[in-house]
């Protein structure tokens, strides 16, 4: 099946289902002599993984991740590196009903209709517990992003109808990790908590949207054209289970104002090329301009709830399914880290794009 692989010089394939033996990822492309071992990683899947509060699906993984190769003595040595987690407590049972009946908003009606078979049992690959290798991965990708004092900082800003204020300073990795929602703001933070507890105890869920932040990116990463900064990374956050928008900078904001409203007049500020309002969010022309990169991510509302839906099943007969197994009420919380993921994985490869293109080669034309 194609689609598992993600990056041009800095590249990942992902394999595994949710409750088969594990999930893994190789990573190709890794510099060598890079300091490298599980304790770099296991912290950024121990912000992923079920079960460490009351707001996630209590399916019960340590998910400690394994380095099988790329390294030797502590440090890469510039071959792919294969990392694996195993999967520990898979009830497949729990989805006995599913093999005959397509859950709504899943992927099982189409994986079924473009294959002709499917893994049922937690949705197979389609799971998200395949974001375990993207963030496995990403870690190694934010690790060489350290060297250029590029900072990635996400968390939760709206959940269902209720959104944390605009925060000006950069949120501490403390103050988000502070609410298991995930949200700097503490009073936006114990309504959201209140809210997802609420839809989960009437077997619902909900939805909302997670903002990214990133600063010390230098100007010229990205390319033109196709390979613009903000494509890549829409591809990569839309390529993310219940992702549903994107939007950079001013966003769908932006569309109700005018030309002479919405520019970014430039100004020297502090020795350095500034702009006034980075409504941009800090990409022009595909291209990054030293200003903070800010976006965000809408994520659906849980497609797995606890209640009788109507659904088919593989007859296309009318049929009704009753969701079961252990599920979030709301993905965002454990969403934060897979975004920070991805968006290291798409500026790590335009990290070695632009070093290839612009100063590792530099022709001496006069």
């Amino acid at each position: 099946m194609m689609g598992n692989s993600f990056g041009s010089l800095f590249r990942i394939s992902s394999w595994g289902e949710s409750h088969g033996g594990g999930i893994g990822v190789v990573i190709d492309g890794c510099p060598p002599r890079l300091e490298l071992s599980e304790t770099d990683i296991q912290p950024f899947l121990d912000r992923r993984r079920p079960g460490q509060s009351k707001l996630t699906t209590p399916r019960d993984e340590a998910d400690q991740v394994e380095i099988l190769s790329g390294t030797f003595e502590g440090k890469t040595i510039g071959t792919p590196i294969a990392l694996l987690v195993r999967n520990k407590d898979a009830r497949p049972q729990a989805y006995d009903e599913m093999k005959t009946k397509f859950r709504p908003s899943h992927a099982d009606f189409t994986y079924q209709n473009k294959f002709g078979i499917r893994n049922h049992e937690g949705g197979g690959r389609s799971s998200a517990r395949e974001t375990i290798a993207r963030v496995a991965a990403g870690a190694i990708a934010q690790k060489i992003l350290t060297f250029d004092q590029v900072q990635i900082t996400t968390y939760v800003d709206r959940i269902h109808d209720i959104s944390c204020p605009s925060i000006e300073s950069i949120p501490t990795l403390e103050s988000i990790e502070s609410s298991p929602t995930r949200c700097p703001h503490p009073e936006t933070a114990q309504k959201i908590e209140t809210r997802i507890l609420e839809a989960k105890k009437e077997g619902d869920s909900v939805g909302g949207t997670i903002l990214c932040r990133v600063n010390g990116i230098p100007v010229g990463w990205g390319a033109p054209v196709f390979d613009r900064l903000e494509a890549d990374l829409a591809k990569a956050m839309m390529s993310l289970p219940a992702t549903k928008g994107f939007e950079v900078g001013s966003g769908f904001q932006g569309t109700k104002l005018k030309g002479s409203e919405h520019n970014d007049p430039f100004e020297e500020r502090d020795g350095r090329v500034r702009t006034q309002s980075n409504r941009s969010g800090g990409v022009q022309g595909g291209i990054s301009n030293g200003e903070e990169l800010y976006f965000r991510i809408a994520f659906k509302p849980t497609a797995t709830v606890l209640q009788v839906q109507k659904t088919v099943d593989e007859k296309g007969e009318n049929t009704e399914l009753m969701g079961r197994g252990r599920h979030d009420p709301c993905v965002l919380p454990r969403a934060v880290p897979i975004v920070e993921a991805m968006t290291a994985l798409v500026l790590i490869d335009h990290r070695m794009r632009h070093h290839a293109q612009c100063e590792s080669f530099q022709l001496d034309i006069k």
